[in-house]
C-alpha cells in the first residue's frame, strides 16, 4: 500500500509520500535511543511542561487537524474535532497524574529484613507504536502522553493512508518543547516493521490493528524478549433486556454502531435483543439507522461519511453479500451508494446464523446484525460466542442480571446502559484474539516500564 493522502470521499489521490531510506531510518533510531538517555533522567515536572504544552497545541489547532483527519480518512468533521479535544484531555490528564500513578509502592521493611524496601517504576526505553488510521489522532495520543511521561521514547509507525497527520503528531510533539528525538514518525512500509522491532535500541512494541498484525508484531516481539501492547479487533455485544429503557437504548445502539463511519473496534456490532421487547427495538433501530444522513463529511448535518479505503468496503460488501446468499435479511441498507467517493449506508441485518461470515468476523463498516434471545442465559452465551472479547454492552435495571453480566460477559470492557467508550482513567484492553495488555489509567503509563524491587539492608 502507497503512502497517501487519498481523499475516501472522492476517491482522488491527493499527495503521494516516499518511504524513508534505510540511512534515514538508522538516524532516527540513533537519534531515538539518544533521546532516551536524556528522558530517563528528566522528572515528571520538567516532562509535564510540554505535555500541557501539546495539549494547548491541539486545542489551538483543533480545526485544522480535524479537517486533516477528514481529509486523509473521511470521518465526519465534527467527529474530527471531538477527537482532538478529547487528545488534548488525554495530554492533560497525564500531565497532571503521571507522577502519582508511578509512585514508588512502599513494601513492608520489616517482613523482608531491610531498614527500606520499596518497588519503583523506571521508563524501558525507545518504543514503537504501529497504529492504524481509524481514530489516527487518538490512537497514537493514548499511547504517546504516557509513555513520553513515563520517560520513555516514541517512534510512531503509522497506517500508510494518514501520512500527514502522522507527520502533524511528531511535529507537534517537537514543537511543545520535548527534546529531539523524543518522537519520530517513520515513514515506512510494514514490510519493515520486524526490521525496527529487531533492532536492539527498541525496547518494546505497541500495535492497534488486526488480527494477523497484532499476532505477527507479537511473534517478533517475542522472538527478542520485548514486552508488547495488543489492541485488536472486536465484534462487541449489545444486549438489550426486558427492563431497559428501550428509546435510550435503540438512541446509543444507533452512535455505538455507526459512529466513526462504522469503524471502531469498540464499536456494537451484534444487537442481542430480548424477545418480549425485540419488536420494539427493532422497529427503533431499523428506524435510527435508516434516518442517519450519509455524505460529505464536511457537512456539519453528516452522521456518516465514506469508508476510509476502496478495499475496506469492498470487505463490507462481501460480508453482506455472503449472509444474504445464505438467507439473511437486510432491513434498511444493504448496498453501496451511487457515485464517487467509498460510501456505505447504515444497515441492519436480521435472520444471521453461524454458517456466514457476519456471524464470526468483525464487520468494520456501518452494519449491525440483530438477534432475538429468550433469557439472560441465552444472551450470554451469545455474546460469548466469538474469539473476540473488546467490549460489550448491556441494558437492564434489574440488578441480578447486571450482577451476571459484569461476572460473565467475556470482554475487557463491560458498560451498563452505556455505550462501550474509553476514558484516559479507565483502562483499555481485550481478551481473547482482541489483544493483550492494557492503555490508559494507571496500566498504560505502567505498561512500557521497569517495575524494579529496591531493598536496602544495614544495622
Amino acid at each position: 500500500m502507497a503512502i497517501a493522502t487519498t481523499n475516501p470521499a472522492t476517491g482522488e489521490e491527493l499527495e503521494l509520500f516516499q518511504e524513508i531510506s534505510e540511512q534515514e531510518l538508522e538516524l532516527c533510531l540513533e537519534r531515538a535511543a539518544a533521546a532516551f538517555e536524556h528522558q530517563r533522567l528528566t522528572t515528571f515536572d520538567q516532562r509535564a511542561v510540554p505535555m500541557r504544552r501539546a495539549a494547548e497545541l491541539l486545542d489551538a489547532e483543533q480545526e485544522d487537524v480535524a479537517r486533516l483527519m477528514t481529509i486523509e480518512m473521511g470521518k465526519t468533521v465534527k467527529s474530527a474535532r471531538a477527537e482532538v479535544a478529547k487528545c488534548a484531555r488525554g495530554c492533560r490528564y497525564y500531565a497532571e497524574n503521571a507522577q502519582a500513578l508511578l509512585a514508588d509502592e512502599v513494601a513492608d521493611a520489616n517482613a523482608v529484613g531491610a531498614i527500606a524496601a520499596y518497588a519503583r517504576y523506571q521508563p524501558l526505553g525507545v518504543v514503537l507504536a504501529v497504529m492504524p488510521w481509524n481514530f489516527p489522532l487518538w490512537q497514537v495520543m493514548r499511547f504517546a502522553a504516557p509513555a513520553l511521561m513515563a520517560g520513555n521514547v516514541g517512534l510512531l509507525k503509522h497506517a500508510s493512508n494518514v501520512p500527514q497527520t502522522a507527520l502533524y503528531i511528531a511535529d507537534m510533539f517537537k514543537r511543545a518543547g520535548f527534546p529531539a528525538g523524543s518522537f519520530q514518525t517513520l515513514l515506512i512500509g510494514s514490510a519493515r516493521v520486524e526490521r525496527v522491532i529487531r533492532d536492539p535500541r527498541v525496547a518494546a512494541v505497541t500495535l492497534t490493528g488486526s488480527g494477523p498484525a497484532g499476532a505477527a508484531v507479537a511473534a517478533v516481539a517475542g522472538q527478542m524478549i520485548k514486552p508488547s501492547v495488543l489492541e485488536l479487533g472486536g465484534s462487541d455485544a449489545f444486549i438489550v433486556m426486558p427492563s431497559a429503557d428501550l428509546e435510550a437504548a435503540a438512541r446509543v445502539a444507533t452512535t455505538a454502531r455507526a459512529q466513526n463511519n462504522g469503524q471502531s473496534c469498540i464499536a456494537a456490532k451484534r444487537f442481542i435483543v430480548h424477545e418480549d421487547v425485540a419488536d420494539e427495538f427493532e422497529r427503533r433501530f431499523v428506524e435510527n439507522m435508516s434516518a442517519l444522513t450519509v455524505g460529505n463529511p464536511f457537512d456539519e448535518t453528516t452522521d456518516v461519511g465514506p469508508l476510509a479505503t476502496r478495499s475496506g468496503r469492498e470487505d463490507v460488501e462481501e460480508l453482506v453479500a455472503d449472509a444474504v446468499a445464505k438467507g439473511a435479511k437486510v432491513l434498511c441498507g444493504g448496498e453501496r451508494l451511487p457515485g464517487p467517493g467509498w460510501y456505505y449506508p447504515p444497515t441492519v441485518v436480521t435472520e444471521v446464523t453461524p454458517e456466514m461470515r457476519m456471524y464470526r468476523e468483525e464487520v468494520f463498516g456501518p452494519v449491525a446484525t440483530l438477534f432475538r434471545i429468550g433469557n439472560i442465559d441465552e444472551a450470554i452465551e451469545l455474546a460469548n460466542a466469538t474469539e473476540f472479547g473488546l467490549g460489550a454492552n448491556a441494558w437492564t435495571t434489574d440488578d441480578e442480571e447486571s450482577t451476571r453480566f459484569v461476572r460473565d460477559l467475556e470482554a475487557g470492557a463491560v458498560f451498563l446502559n452505556g455505550m462501550v467508550t474509553s476514558f484516559p482513567e479507565l483502562p483499555f484492553g481485550g481478551i481473547k484474539t482482541s489483544g493483550y495488555g492494557r492503555e490508559l489509567s494507571a496500566e498504560g503509563i505502567r505498561a512500557f516500564c521497569n517495575l524494579k524491587t529496591v531493598w536496602v539492608g544495614g544495622s
